[in-house]
Formats: structure tokens, sequence, C-alpha cells
């Protein structure tokens, strides 16, 4: 494969990653607290030496996928009722005990486990101000939350849930769809009065209309390259051809 063969699969490399996320994004419109995902693409140049060119050599540009991002943007509360869904408005994010460790996530649609343990839709403990899970009496019924996080009942406080902030959120490594993991020495802050709802959702951040239009050009730029790259394969198999029927 020649220069041009090269380049145009360093693009349909990128192109299929495009699409990839785009489709990750669209299957998690329903999924609650879910941030979508965009990719990071840049130019990496590449000087030939030894040809007949001008003075320093020819730059090739090839496509680089470096990396995805979050789009931080609030997705959309909508009012459940249920006493322990719980939306954060404005930043901040849930601890939750998994086996791995602490995790944060912004999906605050919680349940009672069979222990009375309050626990996500895994089953992973939600956290209290203390890194302890947190849990309800059998006797603990009208369960209310304030603003700051505290949990209370008719028979007094129960405590109050963890919500914390990073310094560089886009450092935290997402685990499936509705978790994050944070890496050695990233700075973490725990929040004293965060903005929680109590009987409310936050939604997914993806626009599915914008999500698909997007997703609609991704596709028709893979099916260009796709094309470019098969005329070119012709190109080289003719030149092929020409040179061995001159011998």
């Amino acid at each position: 494969m020649d220069n041009p063969g090269y380049i145009a699969l360093s693009r349909l490399v990128a192109q299929n990653r495009a699409t990839a996320v785009l489709a990750h994004n669209l299957a998690n419109v329903e999924t609650p607290g879910f941030r979508a995902a965009r990719p990071v693409f840049a130019e990496h140049l590449e000087r030939q030496r030894g040809l007949r060119t001008a003075p320093g050599g020819e730059a090739l540009h090839f496509s680089q996928d470096r990396a995805t991002w979050r789009d931080e943007a609030p997705g959309t509360v909508q009012v459940t009722g249920n006493p322990l869904d719980v939306a954060i408005s404005g930043e901040g994010l849930f601890a939750v005990q998994t086996p791995r460790g602490e995790r944060y996530s912004r999906a605050g649609r919680f349940s009672l486990g069979p222990d009375g343990w309050i626990v996500d839709m895994e089953g992973h403990a939600l956290l209290d101000a203390g890194g302890n899970p947190l849990r309800v009496a059998p006797g603990d019924t009208r369960l209310t939350i304030k603003g700051d996080g505290t949990l209370s009942s008719e028979n007094g406080e129960i405590g109050r849930i963890r919500v914390v902030r990073f310094a560089e959120p886009q450092r935290l490594v997402a685990e499936g769809d509705r978790l994050l993991a944070a890496g050695a020495g990233q700075a973490l802050e725990a929040m004293e009065r965060p903005a929680l709802v109590q009987g409310a959702l936050e939604g997914s951040n993806v626009r599915p209309v914008l999500e698909m239009t997007r997703l609609t050009a991704e596709m028709r730029e893979f099916q260009f390259m796709a094309q470019f790259a098969e005329k070119e394969g012709e190109r080289l198999s003719g030149a092929v051809e020409r040179i061995l029927r001159k011998r």
C-alpha cells in the first residue's frame, strides 16, 4: 500500500471510532445521569526523507485518534415522586461502594436493598459523608432528603449523602455507563452544601435528534473514504498490470 492508501486507512479508523462513540451515546439515551462522549482526533504529520522533494522532505498528514472527552452539560431533571430518586442540581457526584472500591456517579435512582441499605441500580451501597454505607432501619418509613443531602425519617436523622467533586473531572475513567473511577493523585473535595432534589431524576444529556444527525454525517464520511480506498486499490492494480505488460 502506498502513502495515499495509508492516509485513507488512518481516516477510516478514525471514522469507525467516531461512529462507535456516537452509537454508544444513542444506546444510553434513557440511562440516568449518562454523559455523552465526544471523540478527539488530531493531525499527525510525518516527514519523508531521502526523496527528491524540496529541502526538509514532504509532510504526510494522517488522522490520529487521540482520546474521548465527556460532555458535562446537565441532563433533563424529571420529577418521579420516588422518595429515593435524587437529582443533583449543579456540580457533584454521588459516591457508592463497589467491590473495586469507591466509585462516583450522577445516576440518582436509588432503592432499599434487602437489608435496609440504600443501593443504586447495580446494588452498590450509597455512601454517607463519612464514607460508610447508608442504612435505613425497619421502622423508618417516611424518608426525606434535604438539599444538603441530609437523610431523615420520622424517627430522626439517619445520615448525610456523600457528594463530591473533582478538580479535573475529565480525568475520571468511565466504568460502564454510570460509574466513574478516580485515578491516583486526583484532587477530591467533599461538597458540604450540595444542591440535591428529592423525588427527581437527572436523565442522560444525549439529544437523540442531534446525535442521529452526527452519526449520519460520520457514516457518510466513512463511506466516502471507503470508496476512495477502493479506487486507490484499483489504481494501483491497474498500474501494476501495465508495468507487467510492458515487460
